[in-house]
């Protein structure tokens, strides 16, 4: 009797030593007690490298593997395979030649599979295989983004345990039809699966968008936008008016932008969302950024920085006082950095105050006031005012003008600790921008104690990475350096064997490879050269080359070639997020 091509694989794997009998009838008992896919059992519990499955389908039962990336599959094909039936078995029609289809599948042993599309195309099915993130990147690319239905939406939020906590009862507003109608049941719930699923998937960010003929939801993960599901326009209204109603906003205005604010309370979990509208052409947009509170109790530890970095960090927040800065875009994750730092200060015998806007997150212990420059509250007169309460310690959430900066300079040199926050690319160019602001050379040398520029990176799946080889041509070309070939302080420091990985995709980080991120910094401690330098006004170029070459400043790019060095990140993202040196 003929072997099976599951059969074969199985006796293939043994002969190659890819796995132990014992692990391989292990995967082949929990094939039979949960239905699947021997080989996508085999990969999901490790017990086979992909890349090692490919070459084994390729080279021993010749099924051919392909790299879809480099495939533009015309319409024509993608049209022959219904949407159900891709996504039902996961896989993606690749080409046709007479009465012939290629199929790309991730598991090209799948009968059941091959028969419905057999049967359903009216072709004979000849399958490739291609890894399991490559269909899901083609799936999405030429059928689109999955929707959800109502109805399975309303299934999945029963039991959730998502309880809202808002300063006035919603279920009390009645203004109009539309308020009656965004508190039915379906809408509630819809509204509450889409918040649920933005905490399990750890979004920073919900986006609701009016289209011409639907709403998209789309999460913040990792810091790339991801789509959760389509909403049939009939239903855009009443979320809306849902979601106005928890943010304490003007349900009956939908000309203006407004911003909100509300708390759930979720699995013990107490997180706060900032919501921001703006009107477009087919609706009203939200934006929900999620504040989860457990973020700011973080030490500075745990936020990923490298050892040198750390320390530097430690010891400047320590002196008595002196101007502090962290500079970086805007979700660079300054102000988690800050409220990480604030933790470390708040003492009883300590003042501390913040001037921001808005107030992210509420510390205890800590006196904090919101902008409020449509009566006159603003940065500068905040700051004049704490001033008169003997603090010390001080939080400006971010210096955007001469003002703010003259008073926070004048703060520093009297004794205060100012912490604070600039937009600039680099650490280095903090001192020009003060400068540029109209702030004299002789005030900044005399009171900037330290600046670091922040940036966050993606975390390599610890779940599914895999180590990988990088051509030497693309590290030199990066200015990556091995131990003892830069100066002390500017070096990776982890060693001559370095091992690099990528993750390859799994169910945990849905398929992109990375889970979670982390912070790098470049420090630039204020020595007596650079306060020369700054009253010289040497342009930020030069006092960058002084820091790095004779101080040993890890830059920005050195911090993310070092965490790529210790395995954290990949090459992409070291391009991604640091500028070229």
């Amino acid at each position: 009797m003929a072997k099976s091509i599951r059969d074969k694989l199985a006796e293939v794997l043994l002969k190659k030593g890819s796995i132990s009998k014992e692990k391989l009838d292990e995967a082949i008992r929990a094939q039979k007690a949960q239905g699947g896919n021997l080989s996508k059992i085999l990969i999901e519990k490790g017990l086979v490298n992909e890349n090692e499955l490919l070459a084994i389908f390729g080279q021993e039962l010749n099924i051919t593997p392909i790299n879809l990336a480099k495939y533009k599959i015309d319409k024509d094909i993608i049209s022959l395979v219904p949407e159900k039936i891709v996504r039902l078995y996961h896989v993606i029609p690749v080409s046709k030649i007479g009465n012939r289809m290629t199929v790309a599948m991730s598991d090209p042993l799948d009968i059941f599979a091959l028969d419905d599309l057999k049967i359903l195309t009216k072709y004979e099915i000849d399958p490739v295989i291609a890894t399991d993130k490559d269909i899901s990147v083609a799936i999405a690319s030429y059928y689109g983004a999955e929707t959800l239905s109502i109805d399975k939406i309303v299934k999945d939020v029963e039991g959730e345990g998502l309880e809202l906590i808002s300063s006035e009862d919603a279920e009390r507003f009645d203004v109009s039809t539309l308020a009656i109608e965004s508190q039915k049941a379906p809408i509630l719930k819809i509204v509450d699966v889409t918040i649920s699923e933005a905490l399990k998937r750890r979004a920073s960010d919900i986006h609701v968008e009016p289209t011409e003929t639907d709403m998209r939801i789309r999460y913040r993960i990792d810091g790339a936008l991801t789509e959760f599901l389509h909403l049939p326009k009939s239903n855009q209204n009443a979320v809306l008016t849902r979601l106005k109603i928890m943010s304490d906003m003007d349900i009956t205005e939908w000309r203006l932008p407004q911003d909100g604010r509300f708390k759930v309370r979720m699995d013990e979990r107490e997180i706060d969302f900032r919501v921001s509208t703006l009107p477009l052409v087919h609706g009203e947009k939200v934006v929900m950024r999620v504040l989860d509170k457990s973020s700011i109790k973080v030490s500075p530890e745990k936020l990923g920085f490298l050892p040198k970095t750390l320390e530097e960090l430690k010891e400047a927040i320590s002196k008595p006082y002196g101007m502090f800065l962290v500079t970086g875009p805007t979700g660079s994750g300054k102000s988690t950095t800050l409220y990480s730092l604030l933790n470390i200060l708040n003492t009883p015998e300590k003042n501390i105050v913040t001037i921001e806007d808005p107030i992210e997150y509420e510390l205890m212990g800590i006196t904090q006031v919101q902008v409020r420059p449509e009566i006159g509250l603003t940065f500068a007169n905040g700051l004049r005012a704490f001033l008169r309460q003997a603090p010390d310690i001080v939080m400006v959430g971010e210096i955007r003008d001469f003002e703010t900066a003259d008073i926070a300079i004048k703060a520093s040199l009297t004794g205060q600790l100012l912490l604070s926050t600039l937009h600039t690319n680099d650490a280095p160019s903090a001192v020009t921008r003060l400068i540029d602001m109209g702030v004299e050379p002789f005030l900044v040398a005399s009171s900037v104690v330290f600046i670091c520029a922040q940036r966050l990176m993606k975390r390599v799946c610890t779940s599914c990475r895999e180590k990988i080889d990088i051509p030497k041509e693309t590290l030199d070309k990066l200015g990556y350096k091995e131990r003892g070939k830069v100066p002390e302080g500017g070096r990776v420091l982890a060693g001559d064997k370095v091992t690099f990985y990528k993750g390859k995709g799994c169910a945990k980080c849905n398929n992109t490879g990375y889970y979670g991120r982390f912070a790098i910094l470049e420090n630039f401690i204020i020595d007596d050269r650079i306060k020369e330098m700054i009253l010289d006004r040497a342009d930020s170029d030069k006092i960058k080359e002084y820091a790095v070459k004779e101080k040993g400043m890890l830059t920005l790019r050195a911090a993310a070639l070092e965490n790529l060095a210790l395995g954290n990140t990949t090459v992409e993202e070291v391009l991604r997020v640091t500028a070229e040196e």
